[in-house]
């Protein structure tokens, strides 16, 4: 995840076959099968969502970081423009999705964990892994800001996770916090 990759879609009755084959055209490649748990990692450290875990129905696409997906100039409009576009005049937004990381490597962060920052409660992880590369468990969180959440403001590390009743330092970030600039996935 957060690098080049491909789905195969395929009729079941040949999944078996493809899949050794796969392999046997691989191996010289090093291929090997991943896991969902290094996948749930993987998608985590690059920051990708997923409707219905990290995101639903309740979040707006500017909140979720993923206003760059809308075509604003579609022909014809969207179900919901004239309500999104209004969201988005007031300035930055009040609630917004960040990716968060755990500056110590031993706590695990799983979801519904407080985020602080300056001693005042600013949001909640929604998910979490451990962040192989990263090198400390990372999650999603959604803070909030009456005040609104500029992405420049947003960003530090003075901010504190709390897992299971004890505050750690925290870093926060607008954008992905491996591969911000994607340069990986356009090699």
């Amino acid at each position: 995840m957060g690098e080049l990759g491909y789905e195969l879609h395929v009729p079941t009755e040949h999944a078996a076959g493809l899949y050794d084959l796969l392999f046997e055209v691989g191996e010289d490649l090093g291929i090997r099968p991943v896991g969902l748990g290094a996948m749930a990692s993987l998608r985590l450290e690059k920051g990708y969502r997923d409707m219905g875990v990290d995101i639903d129905t309740t979040d707006t696409v500017l909140e979720a970081g993923l206003g760059f997906a809308v075509a604003w100039d579609k022909p014809g409009g969207f179900v919901g423009r004239e309500a999104l576009a209004a969201a988005r005049q007031p300035g930055p937004p009040r609630r917004r999705l960040v990716q968060v990381l755990a500056l110590d490597p031993e706590p695990l962060l799983y979801g519904h964990e407080p985020l602080y920052r300056g001693g005042k409660l600013v949001g909640h992880n929604r998910v979490g892994a451990y962040g192989h590369t990263l090198g400390g468990a990372v999650g999603l969180a959604m803070i909030e800001d009456e005040a609104g959440l500029p992405a420049a403001a947003v960003d530090g590390d003075d901010y504190e996770i709390e897992i299971v009743g004890v505050r750690y330092p925290a870093r926060v970030s607008v954008r992905p916090l491996y591969d911000p600039d994607r340069s990986r996935i356009l090699a």
